[in-house]
């Protein structure tokens, strides 16, 4: 009988086990979890997210430092504005997944 759980290959695991546990080590602060949430719908600059979210520009800075230093993160520079989009495709599919897992259809 065939298992329904996927096989996973432990030497490609050790290669990628490292990567793996830093994004997760990112996502696990709730601060970056909604700003990559609210980012995944498109590039946003900081009073944006700000005004969304309701995280106190202090903290919304640092959390979006992290994320930049990370490279999870891109910015792009307009006026005095700087504006922050998801720059890793396979994040976006984790968020993507974790919405579809924890967030109740009736809210959507």
């Amino acid at each position: 009988m065939k298992s329904p759980h996927p096989v996973f290959d432990p030497e490609i695991l050790r290669g990628t086990a490292a990567r793996v546990a830093g994004v997760l080590k990112i996502l696990a602060n709730e601060d970056r979890m909604l700003l990559l949430c609210q980012l995944s719908q498109g590039e946003m600059c900081v009073s944006e997210l700000e005004a969304q979210l309701g995280i106190r520009q202090p903290t919304l800075s640092q959390q979006l430092g992290v994320l930049r230093n990370e490279g999870v993160v891109a910015t792009r520079r307009q006026g005095k504005n700087i504006f922050y989009a998801v720059a890793d495709p396979a994040l976006l599919e984790i968020l993507a997944l974790l919405y579809r897992i924890y967030c109740p259809k009736e809210r959507r």
